[in-house]
Formats: C-alpha cells, sequence, structure tokens
C-alpha cells in the first residue's frame, strides 16, 4: 500500500463510505494538504467533510445507489450496508 502516512499493509477503507483506497488519488486531504488515511477523495477534502450534514442512513442510501450502477450483486451491497454503522465517522 504505502499510500499514506500511516503505511499501513492491510487494505484501507474509507472510514465514512467504506470505499476501498488503493491509489494516492483515492485519499481525501487534510487542511495542511497531506493524505488523509481514514478518509477518500470524495467524503473529505481540506481538512473537513465534503457533506457534513449527511447522515449515516443517507450514507449508506448513497452508497446503495453507487454501489447498484456499478452492477455490484445485492450480496456485495448487502455487506457495505453492514459495515456503515461500525466506521469511525459513525460513532465507533
Amino acid at each position: 500500500m504505502g499510500c499514506c502516512k500511516c503505511k499501513c499493509k492491510k487494505e484501507k477503507i474509507c472510514q465514512s463510505c467504506a470505499m476501498p483506497m488503493h491509489n494516492k488519488e483515492d485519499f481525501g486531504t487534510n487542511a495542511d494538504g497531506s493524505q488523509s488515511c481514514d478518509y477518500c477523495n470524495y467524503c473529505f477534502a481540506n481538512g473537513a467533510f465534503t457533506e457534513p450534514s449527511l447522515t449515516e442512513e443517507q450514507m449508506i442510501k448513497k452508497v446503495s445507489t453507487v454501489m447498484k450502477k456499478l452492477n455490484m450483486t445485492d450480496k456485495q451491497i448487502a455487506e457495505v450496508k453492514a459495515v456503515i454503522p461500525n466506521l469511525k465517522r459513525w460513532g465507533i
């Protein structure tokens, strides 16, 4: 991996939407311009959430819609829907 400052070896997923983050471009940015190890570029930019008032339920619906458009299976969508409530942004 090595795409963010934490240099962890396990796959990173966005702690807001659960998107896998593989490439440098996938990671959001902190206020100082450095890469965020926790959030993707769709959820986090310049040290803030791109949609700060988005609720957990709205995120689940948004992610489900995107996954359907990408022709992902119902099983894959259900798995991600189960993961989202356990992510850092939503309270763990």
